[in-house]
């Protein structure tokens, strides 16, 4: 579409730098699937103000610095956060209005203030629209904050025509929930009030139908969170004939007739949080509901129903001793999870988390860069910072060896999805440098790598 002369110009900026990317020529691909963020905010610009929108999202497209634009709306998580500052200096020197959201400016709004002319604070679904027509009207805000409950009904469909269409494993996604009533410690959800909201099923069906292919994934942090909510909606989009993934909680698997409504409506993976195969673990971090006792009855129902399961790990809990990487790996060769995915335990800003291990005088620094649950950014309890980056690596590398790959997949239906994903990590595990290259260089930080708790113990000095 050709641009109009006299059009403001409105770039959406997603700034990259996300971890999980594997270097394919010719494209650049995310192993994530596509995050709906820029092309909503797309959707909902007000059409009579007859902008040009630019979506770029930088883990998968060139960002267009030398471009100019005369709004620029920036969305960070925190992991982002240094290098979307950086860019929103960048179009600031070259005249642009610049507008930070996203979860991190709502974790930190005094922080992001510092890069923008103004902030979107929580949800943006009323405020964004209402900033755009301040903005053209001359009487932009410095803040615009939405708390509570998602207001999801009569949402436009995501402008996925501006989105890159090769540039992730999974292109196609689509949101059915907002937020999470669970309270994990170390989730940004609790620690911003966004209530739990759910789309009506009719519009999510309305989605899915104008979406090309025959597969999606639902972009939602727990789509089975309502279980009656979830078999309605799983009812209405079974005629459809799609495949689709999602990410849910252990508690899906207590309830049959939502599983059963799961598999016929087309689920061929799930993403799971088991989090730890340690029940002390567990209840530290808030995640009581997960019982490793029952992990194996888990598994086992969703094979039943012939469903891929991408079982999440994190390590560096408080439980955690020197032999966890093993025995991690042991118990995921003896669930038989199919795709298995590691993070570390990392305290974002204003979680639970966070404060616990400020007061305990525990992390090591707040270069936000680092903050990606790949990279080591605390001091554990019962090992050195090195001894739990060492142990980590070693888990994603021992748990994609050709082997225990090709036993995964020996038995699956949905062997391609298995393959796909196995390969994916098998290429990424291998890639994880060590010690040097994963920690920043900051006063601090080198000394505290490889000491040992005790020696913090000791001496408090070395603590500090």
């Amino acid at each position: 579409m050709g641009r109009k002369t006299n059009n403001k110009r409105l770039l959406i900026l997603l700034p990259g730098g996300q971890p999980h990317l594997l270097k394919l020529w010719p494209f650049t691909v995310s192993f994530r699937e596509a995050p709906l963020t820029g092309a909503l905010l797309a959707a909902l610009v007000p059409p009579e103000l007859e902008l040009d929108v630019t979506y770029v999202d930088g883990s998968v497209s060139r960002i267009p610095l030398d471009a100019t634009f005369d709004l620029v709306a920036i969305s960070l998580i925190t992991g982002m956060a240094p290098r979307g500052y950086a860019l929103a200096d960048h179009f600031r020197a070259r005249g642009a209005t610049v507008v930070l959201g996203g979860i991190h400016v709502s974790l930190l709004s005094d922080e992001a203030r510092q890069h923008a002319d103004a902030l979107v604070i929580g949800f943006a679904e009323q405020t964004w629209p209402q900033l755009l027509r301040d903005w053209h009207a001359g009487c932009m805000r410095t803040v615009y904050e939405q708390r509570g409950p998602a207001a999801l009904a009569g949402l436009p469909l995501p402008r996925r025509d501006l989105q890159k269409p090769f540039g992730y494993m999974m292109p196609r996604t689509v949101n059915a929930t907002r937020g999470c009533r669970q309270t994990c410690d170390f989730c940004v959800a609790p620690a911003v009030p966004m209530g739990w909201s759910v789309r009506p099923v009719g519009e999510v069906v309305a989605d899915i139908r104008s979406l090309r292919g025959n597969t999606f994934a639902f972009h939602d942090l727990n789509l089975t969170d309502d279980a009656d909510y979830a078999k309605e909606l799983f009812a209405a989009i079974r005629p459809l004939k799609k495949t689709w993934g999602g990410l849910v909680s252990t508690q899906v698997a207590r309830d049959p007739e939502l599983l059963d409504l799961m598999a016929k409506s087309g689920c061929s993976y799930l993403l799971i949080g088991f989090e730890s195969v340690s029940t002390a673990a567990l209840r530290g971090m808030r995640k009581r509901f997960n019982a490793p006792d029952h992990y194996r009855d888990v598994v086992a129902a969703l094979h039943e129903r012939h469903i891929v399961v991408q079982g999440c790990f994190i390590f560096g809990l408080d439980d955690d001793q020197p032999d966890v990487f093993d025995q991690t790996v042991a118990v995921i060769d003896e669930l038989r999870i199919d795709i298995p995915r590691f993070a570390l335990y990392t305290p974002f800003p204003n979680t639970r988390a966070y404060h616990r291990l400020t007061a305990e005088n525990r992390i090591l620094h707040e270069n936000w860069r680092y903050y990606d649950t790949q990279h080591v950014v605390i001091k554990p309890r019962h090992m050195s910072p090195g001894e739990l980056d060492r142990g980590f690596i070693r888990a994603w590398r021992d748990s994609f060896t050709l082997g225990r790959a090709a036993r995964r997949m020996r038995f699956h239906r949905n062997t391609r999805i298995a393959a796909v994903g196995n390969l994916a990590y098998r290429l990424y595990g291998h890639r994880l440098k060590t010690d040097a290259d994963r920690f920043p260089h900051e006063p601090g930080v080198r000394a505290a790598w490889n000491q040992s708790p005790e020696a913090r113990t000791a001496n408090p000095l070395l603590n500090a």
